[in-house]
């Protein structure tokens, strides 16, 4: 890509214009050439600048340093980075690098290929590994526990020769062994009857595990303990509803905050309950390698034994590769829990707005370039933002991956390498909502004010007890009086003084007021933590 300029736009007091023109590849300047062009015949692009309106910008020595700064040699950094996730909010984010970046697949690589070398030396039949001593043993299990960071650039290293990855870590395990007597007389033995989707499909599936576990649960645990918290502590704050953006029956604050406990309590218990699978049989499923070298070998239960060894679930019924079906689900579950938290962002973004919460400051914060009053809800709107990210890629990733051409393509192979943004997206929203609560402050003031302008959200309560009593057309009488009426304390009292009730009934629906007429509103606030799944 280039950019063609005119040193006369620079010199006059004009700003710039761009416009696309055709290029044969040099950096035209009427002063000075400067050739960006890549050593590839790629197509360019060249941006011509011509003078509109009168603005000096820049000088031309500025113009001039920035054009010779190529993207191609900035070095990798936060401020390089394409992803925001490596770059903005890499603090946020860091904790899934260790099981979903690049090295997280190639150490649980490593790990795979040396639990089955270790697996092979077990199988009696197999007299050509022998037993390990324990000090071979441990020798293998120190590359697991010891993989570095410059291990992984060995790999890679290697990769650059073999232009294969997953043969790139059997070379670098052949290398770290080829200096113990023991294990030695085994390298061959490095990814015996294994197509790499053996690998690969076991790497992701403890990289899913690794990152849930240590993460992703944790980060949805603490989010909904903090909504729940929230339940509890506002159960009785009573509330206007809103039903098509309208006053509706009152409820209290605390019962609204545990129905979203509740409900992303739940998706949560579903991903956790997600079943991770791995599969083991070779090049298209049935283990025609292995059985051709060691025909009287069991090899579906060896394989079984080994995924189940490794914590995950083994799927018997498989092709090249592991079908990704549970991968769908897990990916749409965390999905589903998103749109949950999608739905809590927006109301409580419109309870700020409505003034039912004020939002803690912190000194040297700004809000708005220009309006120094504000003061706006960023983490739920960030958080909203990253879920609608998230939830993307998500799911495009749970309708692509269970689809494979016959035994087998690779167009899952370069999807999975982003699972780690989907899920890095997912966290950050969590990080960002969580964040959001604790600034939170009830407005109680607020909120008062709404139900003393709306008495009539009494109308219900009226007309029911009215059917109870056979009072008849007790919703019309109802609609009558209130609906697109100005009502208040004193026409409701009259109403229900004027009604044929008994008076026990009567002097109930006198005591009723909107900030009372709540139901069972706080008792399933307080009592929220009995329905969570965690």
């Amino acid at each position: 890509m280039e950019l063609s300029f005119s040193s006369k736009a620079l010199t006059n007091n004009k700003i710039p214009c761009f416009s696309l023109i055709p290029t044969t590849g040099t950096f035209l300047n009427l002063s000075k050439s400067i050739s960006l062009a890549s050593h590839h015949p790629i197509p360019r692009v060249s941006l011509s600048l011509s003078s509109v309106d009168s603005l000096k910008l820049m000088t031309p020595r500025k113009v001039i340093a920035m054009a010779t700064g190529s993207s191609r040699d900035l070095e990798m950094s936060n401020l390089t980075a394409l992803s925001p996730l490596d770059g903005r909010y890499w603090g946020k984010v860091k904790d899934l690098a260790s099981s979903m970046s690049e090295f997280g697949l190639i150490y649980f690589r490593v790990l795979v290929e040396i639990k089955w070398l270790l697996k092979l030396s077990k199988v009696p039949e197999i007299t050509e590994v022998p037993s390990f001593s324990k000090e071979a043993e441990a020798y293998l299990q120190g590359i697991i526990d010891g993989f570095s960071m410059d291990d992984a650039l060995e790999v890679k290293k290697i990769e650059k020769v073999t232009n294969h990855d997953v043969k790139a870590v059997e070379y670098f395990l052949k290398q770290k062994c080829e200096s113990h007597p023991e294990i030695a007389k085994v390298l061959e033995f490095f990814h015996f009857a294994c197509t790499s989707e053996d690998i690969n499909n076991l790497s992701h599936g403890l990289m899913l595990q690794e990152a849930l576990s240590s993460v992703i649960l944790p980060s949805m645990d603490e989010l909904i303990k903090s909504i729940s918290l929230m339940a509890k502590e506002f159960a009785y704050v009573p509330m206007l509803s809103r039903t098509h953006g309208q006053p509706a029956s009152p409820t209290t604050l605390g019962k609204e905050m545990a129905i979203f406990a509740v409900r992303l309590s739940e998706e949560r218990r579903y991903l956790s309950e997600t079943k991770i699978k791995g599969k083991f049989a070779g090049a298209v499923g049935n283990y025609n390698a292995h059985i051709s070298a060691y025909p009287n070998i069991d090899w579906p239960h060896v394989a079984e034994e080994f995924v189940t060894s490794l914590g995950l679930t083994f799927n018997p019924y498989v092709t090249q590769i592991e079908p990704h079906d549970y991968m769908a689900r897990l990916f749409n579950t965390v999905s589903q829990f998103n749109n949950i938290l999608i739905d809590f962002d927006r109301d409580i973004w419109s309870y700020i707005s409505l003034g039912y919460f004020k939002q803690i400051t912190k000194a040297g914060e700004i809000g708005s370039s220009t309006m120094p009053h504000k003061v706006n809800p960023i983490d739920f709107e960030n958080s909203e933002g990253n879920l609608g990210k998230a939830n993307a890629e998500l799911t495009f990733l749970s309708m692509k991956l269970p689809i494979s051409r016959m035994q087998r393509d690779l167009t899952d192979s370069t999807v999975l390498r982003n699972m780690g943004g989907a899920l890095g997206h997912s966290l950050l929203a969590y990080k960002s909502a969580i964040q959001g609560i604790r600034k939170l402050q009830v407005n109680e003031a607020r909120l008062k004010e709404d139900l003393d302008q709306t008495w009539e959200v009494l109308a219900e309560p009226i007309q029911t007890v009215m059917r109870r009593y056979g009072v008849p057309e007790p919703y019309e009488k109802l609609k009558e009086l209130t609906r697109g009426r100005a009502v208040n304390e004193e026409s409701i009292r009259e109403f229900i003084k004027g009604l044929d009730l008994p008076e026990d009934a009567k002097s109930q629906l006198l005591k009723l007021t909107p900030h009372t007429y709540v139901g069972a509103a706080a008792a399933l606030a307080l009592s929220v933590d009995e329905a969570l799944h965690l």
